[in-house]
Order: C-alpha cells, then structure tokens, then sequence
C-alpha cells in the first residue's frame, strides 16, 4: 500500500491513501497495531489522522509506526471512493426525508437534473455509512448509485439546522443538530441521529445501510442552537491592581477563619447563578480519544488559566471550572445546608476585567474566601475574552465519554448556564489552598503572536508567505467552534474539491471565499477546506484569549 504521511501541526500526522478502500485497510492496520502515545485515530474519506502525545509517542516513531502498517503483508482492500466500505449484511435503517432543502435547485442544476429528478435519483439510491465524523452521529453515506460528486459551498454557513440533509462531493449525510457546515442543503429528515443517553448514542454507524424514504412535511427536533459571537462587552478600565479591603472587624475575622478553612474540604451548598453573561459553561481539559465517532475534544479554550485556578484552591488541575465569555457574571453562594460560616474558596483567571465580592474588589488569580450570602460578580472585560472561575473541590456534574465539559456543537455536556442555574461544588480536592500568592499574572495582549507548525495542504495555495507577512483582525464571527480572521486572500491554486478528513483545535482551514478560520476547541472533527497551517498546542491558549478586534501575527513555529 502506498501511502503519503503528512504533517498536521506539532501533534499529529494525516496518512493519505489512494482511495476510501485503500484507508478502510490502513485504518484497520494502524487500530490492530496501536501503539501507547496514540490518542485518537480518524478515518476520513481518504486519510487517517494520527494524533498523538509527543510526551510518550514522538512524530518522528509515530511516522515510521504508520510507514510498518501501510507495508504489512495482507491484501488491500482497494476501491472507489463511491463503492468502498458498503456492507450488504450491514442493517438497515431508513430516514423520512422531506427535499425541501435551501441548495435543492441550485444542486440539481449543478449536476444537469431537474428537482424532481435529482429527489427520486437520491431516495431510489442504497446508501452505506463509510465512515463518522464532524460532529456526533454525523455519517458520511456513499452509494454506488450515485454518480454526482457535488462541490461544497463557496463559503460555509454559520448555522446549519439540525436534520438538514446535505450533500457535498460524493456523500451525502445528515446534520444532527445546528451547526457550522458547507454541505448543499436538498431536505430535512426528523430522525433523531444522535442521543448521548442511549445505550448506542450514534444512529448511524459504519457498516449502517441506509434509504431515505420521502414523507410529508414533518416537524423537526431541533436542540438548543450553540452560542453565537457576541459583541465585546465594556467595562471601565482598572488603572491599579485592586486590593480587597481588610480594616473592618468582620474582614478580620473573616482571614482567621480562612486560615482554618485553607485546609479544610468542600462544604455542601449551591452556587446560584444570576447572570451568566453572554456565554458561561462548565469546562474542564476536555474528552480526547473520541474524535473518531465525531465528538470533539472540547474542553476549556484556555486550559492553562483553568489549570491555575483550580491549583491555586487546591484542586486537582483537571476538575471542571466555569468558562465565563467577555464577563457580565453574576453568583451567589448559598452555604445553608453547612451553616453560615462555610466560606468557599474561589479563584478568577485567565481575562482581565474587574471582580468584586460583596461589593469590595479581589484580586484575580489569587484565592479567595467564598462568604455565603455574598455576591461574586466578574464584570466586562477589558482584555481577553474568557475567564475561569474555579472552586475548591471542582465543578459537580455529570461525565459524558469521560468528561464534564460543555461542548457548543454537538450539545453534549451540562447546558450552557442560564440566570437562576445552580451549580455545586464536587470533590476534586487535591490538598490545601496555597498559602501565598505568588502566581505571576497580568492583562492579555490586545495583539499576539501565535505559533503555527506546518500543515498538511500548503500546496493548495500559491503561497504560505500572506499567513505570515499580514496582520489578522479576529472578526465578529468567533466562538468556541471557531475563529474567522479578516485580513487579505490566500488565493488557492486549485479549485477541486478536497475529500473530508481529519481536523483537530488549531487547524487553520480556508474555504474558497479565501479567508482562513482556526478551528476552535468545539470545532468539527473532519471538514473538506485545506489546512493551511496549525496552531502549535501550546499557542491555542492564546487563542481563547482573542476577542473580536484583536490583532493577530503568525510566526514559524521553532523545530522541536
């Protein structure tokens, strides 16, 4: 087997093959073989994603591992794109489809058939899950009966709703819920493609048979969109580092018995949110591993800054905190169930704006006492876009694929926190609140300088040097799906259409409107626009700290 392993950032590798037969082998080979420091495998239409941990796996023996697995002995299974991977003992499962789509004509012009034609051509054919991807549940279905590679859209939608049917290249599939995406919209189907609570969350898998059967118009299920971009909050500017007041009596004794309580556990009670801002989630260092059944890694944006929150209360760095999006947060915690005294120790980091507890500044990135009855407030912010409220003990919450995080896309996680949320404390407690403040902080940056490793698809482009030479501008169009930069074109030299595969947080794709978008770590799992360049992993932190209006310069990325 032939096969072309190419760059994909600082963490990964994209083994490419000659067709969807010749990757159905690799991919097979490489999960027999799989050796520790291999974090997540990712079929696509022609190519597998290797991501691994450099710390246990190198990408140089990763390279070589992928280069014994491809020349093993044993017949390949060699194919077309359109007929590879179809199993005819697979199950069958048929989705009502409605061809009501937004592309429907525009498609059926672009491959020379009428409406009619192009919906009786679609439902008459027997598809077969090749391979999932993108977002959970999402299927890419390939057919032998359908002859029409359809090109994606010139510039993708923000929001695709949920249960559009789509088709793009030689695939077609089915969205489950509202998300980014390019695909050419012909129907809308009311199947439920994706419960996380079900024994088999995914309605598709690979192998799956599937017909679209046509029906009358049906009302669809559609879960709760993801946040959109919101514009930046304002808040007056700080012109020294505050400083809580300590002369009055109750202050006093307040520090006593936080001394005491430094060491004790996590009280029982509630945090009651009262505002959440424009967007607060619960986070934590998200759920690798899973990107081949489409769940992204998601997680904290900036997971250094939840990191030392939760070490500076004395909690273990990978419990869930609060992401808090460009401020506006309002708290209380209510202590009731431990007695009046059961302070909560709490940590603010990561953007800078003002905090106040009880009406009286605190310090961020410094811990401090919890008083119940007291209002917390993190107000807008002046710079950086996220910030994260760590408590002793960690975010309680229940784990999905290993995780407590929000994911925005695919809807897995808690939901994103509404005034009148409450939320408590868990049991992550790693050993006592530090005693001293000793963390170096300060505001982020209205302008950064990002790292980039190569990636995989510089050749799509007349010239990686208009990445680096310009001065990006994050536009309006940025959350935790991704970031879409204003600054010049990044003409392409080719036109076709790239086959989907792999994606990770931190790939700088370019659709054909030429403006590039960093996947963000919510982001798709497998997408079709060339990947430019990727955010180097210890860059990304900057990135979550990038609010409309910041200034962006890319730079070479130094050799490991």
């Amino acid at each position: 087997m032939t096969v072309r392993i190419l760059p994909f950032g600082d963490r990964a590798l994209l083994a490419e093959v000659a067709d969807l037969g010749a990757m159905l082998s690799l991919h097979g080979r490489l999960a027999a073989s799989r050796p520790a420091g291999v974090v997540d495998l990712v079929p696509a239409a022609r190519t597998v994603l290797v991501a691994v941990d450099p710390a246990v796996l190198s990408l140089a023996a990763a390279r070589a591992w992928i280069g014994d697995a491809a020349g093993a002995g044993g017949a390949d299974v060699m194919g077309d794109a359109v007929g590879a991977g179809a199993d005819p003992t697979g199950p069958l499962v048929e989705l009502p489809i409605v061809y009501d789509g937004a592309d429907l004509a525009e498609t059926a012009g672009l491959v020379g058939l009428g409406t009619a034609e192009l919906a009786a051509r679609h439902a008459a054919a027997e598809w077969s899950v090749a391979f999932t991807g993108f977002a959970p549940g999402f299927g890419y279905l390939v057919s032998a009966d359908w002859p029409f590679p359809v090109p994606r859209l010139d510039r993708p939608r923000s929001r695709v709703p949920a249960g559009a049917v789509g088709l793009a290249g030689p695939f077609t599939g089915a969205y489950p819920r509202s998300s980014p995406g390019g695909w050419r919209l012909i129907g809308t189907t009311s199947a439920v493609l994706f419960d996380p609570a079900a024994a088999t969350p995914a309605l598709l898998q690979p192998g799956t048979r599937v017909r679209f059967r046509p029906a009358p118009a049906l009302p669809v299920a559609t879960p709760a969109p993801g946040p959109a971009a919101h514009a930046p909050a304002s808040a007056p500017s700080p012109t020294a580092r505050p400083r809580p007041c300590t002369e009055t009596p109750e202050a006093r004794r307040r520090i006593g018995a936080a001394t005491t309580s430094r060491r004790a556990g996590t009280p029982a009670g509630r945090i009651r949110v009262l505002t959440p801002g424009p967007l607060a989630t619960v986070q934590d260092q998200g759920r690798p591993g899973a990107l081949a059944a489409g769940v992204a890694v998601s997680g904290a944006a900036d997971r250094a800054a939840l990191r030392i929150a939760n070490r500076l209360v004395g909690t273990d760095e990978r419990a869930a905190g609060v992401e808090i999006t460009l401020g506006g947060f309002r708290a209380v915690w209510d202590a009731a169930a431990s007695g009046a005294d059961a302070d909560l120790w709490f940590a603010v980091t990561g953007a800078w704006g003002p905090i106040r507890l009880g009406g009286r500044a605190v310090d961020p990135y410094v811990a401090h006492p919890w008083p119940s009855g007291a209002e917390l407030e993190i107000d807008g912010f002046d710079h950086g876009a996220r910030a994260y409220l760590a408590v002793r003990g960690g975010i309680a919450a229940s784990a999905v694929l290993g995780s407590r995080a929000t994911d925005t896309l695919a809807g897995l996680g808690p939901a994103p926190l509404a005034a009148g949320a409450t939320l408590a404390p868990a049991g992550d407690v790693t050993g006592p609140v530090p005693p001293a403040d000793l963390h170096p902080w300060g505001p982020p940056p209205g302008e950064v300088e990002v790292a980039l490793a190569p990636g995989p698809r510089p050749d799509w482009f007349a010239s990686t040097a208009p990445l680096f030479d310009a001065v990006w501008t994050v536009s309006p169009q940025a959350d935790r799906v991704g970031i879409r930069l204003d600054g010049p074109a990044l003409p392409r030299v080719r036109d076709d259409e790239l086959p989907s595969e792999g994606m990770l947080p931190g790939a700088i794709q370019v659709p054909p409107d030429a403006r590039p978008v960093i996947l963000g770590p919510d982001g798709p799992v497998t997408g079709g626009y060339p990947v430019i360049a990727v955010v180097t992993d210890a860059a990304r932190d900057l990135l979550a700290q990038a609010r409309p209006g910041t200034r962006i310069r890319f730079r070479h990325a130094r050799p490991a």
